[in-house]
C-alpha cells in the first residue's frame, strides 16, 4: 500500500478576498492552502497547523503584516516558518522593513504566477535542506550516544565533550563553520564500541592482554562504521574515530602516529574526551576535581597530548567550566 503524498501547507494572508483568490489559482494544484483575512487569524492558524510557508500582505487593518511577522518570529512554534511578503508596497525602504521584520522574500503586486511558484519552491527547498541537516545531525548524535550508553557512559558525556572540542577548536583557529562540524562529528568518536562484546566493554576488573587488543579495535571499527566520504562532517567524524586514541609521543593506537601526524581534530577530541572522563563520576570511579584533572593533563602534555592544545584548553578553562555546568548530569 502506498502512503498518500503529503502536500506542503501554505498560509495565505490578505484582507482582500480577490487577492486570496489570485494566489489560490496559482498555488492550489501543488499545495494545501489555508486562508486568513487578518493578522489575528493568521497567528491562530500558524500556531495550530503544520504551516511550512506563509505568504503575507502588509497593508491590513488592525495589525499590519510587519507586526504579524514580528509576532510569528517571536513565538517558538512559528519562528522557523519562512514568511514571504506579497504587497503593492514597492519602495526600497518598505522591502528593508520587511526583511528587518524577519521575512525571507518580497513579491510585489500585481503578482506574476511563475514568480510566485518559483519563490515558493525555492524557500520550501531551503526549509527542507535545513530540516535534513538537523535530522542528520540528530542521527549522528544519537548513534554516538548509543555507543556511550553501552560503555556505562551517559548522553551528557557526548554533549559536554563535543562542546569542549568546539571551544578548543575555535581557540586553535578553526572557523565557525569548521568548529560547528567538529561539534557534530565528535559524538561519533567511540561509535566503534558498538562492535565490542559486552563482556569486555563492561568488565569490572582490568582487561587482560587479549581483551585489551579487542578493546583497542573499536577505533578501526568506528572508522569502518562511518565509512569513506569525500569531505564534510562524516569525513571528519571518521578521522576522529580513528585518531582520538593516538598519542603525541607515538605510543597511542591504532597506528602509533606521532605529533602532527595525528589529525588536528583527533588531537582536539582526545583532550576534550579525557577531561570529561576524568571530571565525571562513573560506577567504577569518583569524579576528579577540575584541578586534579588539569594537573594530570598538564603532566601528560607532550606525552599523551599536543602541548599547544593543552595550553589553549587551560587558557579557555572558564568557558569549559560554563559548558560543564550547563550540561551537568541529571539528578
Amino acid at each position: 500500500m502506498k502512503l498518500p503524498e503529503q502536500k506542503p501547507t501554505l498560509l495565505l494572508v490578505d484582507d482582500e478576498a480577490t487577492n486570496l483568490q489570485v494566489l489560490r489559482q496559482i498555488l492550489q494544484d501543488d499545495y494545501r492552502l489555508l486562508y486568513a483575512k487578518d493578522g489575528e487569524k493568521a497567528l491562530e492558524l500558524a500556531q495550530s497547523n503544520p504551516v511550512e510557508l506563509i505568504l503575507l500582505d502588509i497593508m491590513m487593518p488592525a495589525m499590519t503584516g510587519y507586526e504579524v511577522c514580528r509576532k510569528l518570529k517571536a513565538m517558538p512554534l512559528t519562528a522557523a516558518i519562512p514568511v514571504i511578503f506579497v504587497t503593492a508596497l514597492a519602495d526600497v525602504k518598505d522591502e528593508a522593513e520587511g526583511f528587518d521584520a524577519g521575512a525571507v522574500d518580497y513579491i510585489t503586486k500585481p503578482v506574476s504566477p511563475p514568480i510566485v511558484r518559483a519563490r515558493v519552491r525555492t524557500h520550501l527547498s531551503l526549509v527542507d535542506a535545513a530540516e535534513l541537516r538537523r535530522s542528520r545531525l540528530q542521527v549522528i548524535q544519537r548513534l554516538g550516544q548509543a555507543a556511550e550508553y553501552k560503555d556505562n557512559e551517559t548522553g551528557m558525556h557526548v554533549i559536554r565533550m563535543s562542546y569542549y572540542a568546539r571551544q578548543l577548536a575555535l581557540a586553535a583557529g578553526f572557523s565557525e563553520a569548521q568548529a560547528e562540524d567538529l561539534l557534530n562529528a565528535a559524538p561519533m568518536h567511540d561509535v566503534g564500541k558498538i562492535g565490542i562484546p559486552d563482556a569486555i566493554l563492561q568488565k569490572p576488573g582490568k582487561l587482560d592482554a587479549d581483551e585489551w587488543q579487542v578493546m583497542r579495535s573499536h577505533a578501526e571499527i568506528g572508522e569502518a562504521i562511518i565509512g569513506e566520504h569525500a569531505g564534510g562532517l562524516l569525513k571528519m567524524a571518521r578521522t576522529i574515530a580513528l585518531t582520538h586514541h593516538e598519542k603525541w609521543d607515538g605510543s597511542g593506537y591504532p597506528n602509533g602516529l606521532k605529533g602532527e601526524e595525528i589529525a588536528l581534530e583527533g588531537r582536539i577530541v582526545a583532550i576534550a574526551d579525557v577531561f570529561d572522563a576524568l571530571t565525571s563520576e562513573r560506577p567504577y570511579k569518583r569524579a576528579w576535581t577540575v584541578e586534579e584533572a588539569i594537573d594530570t593533563m598538564r603532566r601528560d602534555s607532550g606525552v599523551h597530548f599536543d602541548p599547544e592544545l593543552i595550553e589553549l584548553f587551560i587558557a579557555n578553562l572558564p568557558a569549559m567550566l560554563e559548558i560543564k555546568a550547563q550540561w551537568k548530569e541529571p539528578v
